[in-house]
């Protein structure tokens, strides 16, 4: 791999939004529901557990990346060789590929749903894409820079959850550890998904400055989400009953009705077209990601990967409008994920270390 200029490399410390904007996406509007199916008002502990387990992983990430000195195609040749290891990291990208179909869709679903049922899959995605394209073209630089706005600008609206409170019953959470070890696991491994996206480490690591430092940031930005995923569990646990939740697709969408200000009316409104910018870093890091692993495997230059990569994700889009497809296709993206982070990772670093020791023998 040739090293990548200084002059298109980030600071280590933007290693946290980085990872954390990747993480916020469409999954924090409906993930109560999915985490109460199998542990109940016990989800909150599996939201917590989840999210242990990513620090995990992304301890395991750093050690290879560090040893290897590059990015995920670099420990692919390292492990497997040049042709093999091509072949896993073309599922990589794939893979991404696919994050940005259910990112985008989820998001217009949500749009259609509660804002314009008339609206164009073909036309929000040709024009976000298009965004996209623009954005990434800039280089890592512009799509941190992104991630830092996409961050900050709508924090604000954690505080809008104040307005659940005198609504909310917190003593609907006891008794705590009502449920199975096994019904918790399974719960964990459904918030698992919703975690989805830091991975995106594995290739943004040679962007970074000293990229050793930068591993507590990017620790930091997992820390984040978990804690802003476990207090919005715990909110809307409180908010909902049992029968409630049950039935409620988007529970943070739900909960922004009752939000009332003097000079709005429905806030949800604002709250989606605000995520808009939330989920705009989530594509921007996928799809830079997808597009430079092509990069990294073919003599093409990235904005044709770049093009590439957009095109098919637009075609992709556009034969999905139905809601069986949309449940499929985030049943596909999550599962996954979850194989890739929490099997494959783990496998992919044992054989790393094994390879050092070999190759040192």
């Amino acid at each position: 791999m040739q090293p990548v200029p200084e002059n298109r490399k980030v600071s280590p410390s933007l290693a946290f939004f980085l990872v954390h904007s990747i993480q916020v996406g469409a999954g924090v509007l409906g993930f109560q529901r999915i985490i109460s199916i199998h542990a109940g008002y016990d989800g909150w502990i599996s939201v917590i557990l989840a999210g242990a387990l990513t620090h995990i992983i992304m301890f395991m990430m750093y050690k290879m990346l560090s040893t290897v000195k590059g990015d995920l195609v670099s420990i692919h040749t390292y492990v497997f060789g040049k042709w093999i290891g091509n072949f896993f990291s073309l599922l990589y990208a794939l893979y991404f590929g696919l994050l940005v179909i259910t990112i985008i869709r989820s998001y217009v679903e949500v749009v259609q749903v509660w804002m314009y049922p008339r609206l164009s899959t073909f036309i929000f995605s040709l024009f976000f894409l298009l965004l996209t394209y623009y954005i990434v073209n800039g280089g890592v630089r512009t799509i941190a820079g992104v991630a830092y706005l996409g961050t900050l600008l709508p924090s604000y609206l954690i505080l809008t959850f104040v307005f659940t409170f005198k609504y909310a019953d917190f003593r609907n959470i006891l008794p705590v550890f009502d449920h199975s070890v096994m019904e918790i696991l399974l719960s964990t491994r459904d918030m698992s998904l919703t975690y989805l996206g830091y991975e995106a480490i594995l290739m943004l690591y040679p962007f970074i400055k000293d990229p050793e430092k930068s591993q507590k940031y990017a620790q930091w930005g997992l820390f984040a989400t978990s804690t802003i995923y476990t207090l919005i569990a715990i909110i809307s646990f409180g908010f909902f009953a049992p029968d409630q939740l049950d039935k409620t697709i988007w529970a943070t969408l739900s909960m922004w009705k009752i939000v009332e200000m003097p000079f709005v009316e429905r806030f949800e409104y604002i709250g989606i077209a605000n995520w808009c910018l939330i989920i705009l870093p989530n594509v921007c890091i996928t799809v830079w990601c997808s597009s430079r692993v092509l990069k990294r495997m073919t003599p093409m230059k990235h904005r044709h990967t770049l093009l590439l990569i957009s095109v098919l994700c637009l075609a992709g889009l556009t034969f999905i409008d139905k809601r069986d497809q949309i449940n499929l296709l985030n049943t596909i993206s999550g599962k996954s994920g979850f194989y890739f982070n929490f099997i494959y990772i783990p496998l992919l670093f044992a054989l790393v270390f094994i390879m050092k020791k070999v190759k040192k023998q």
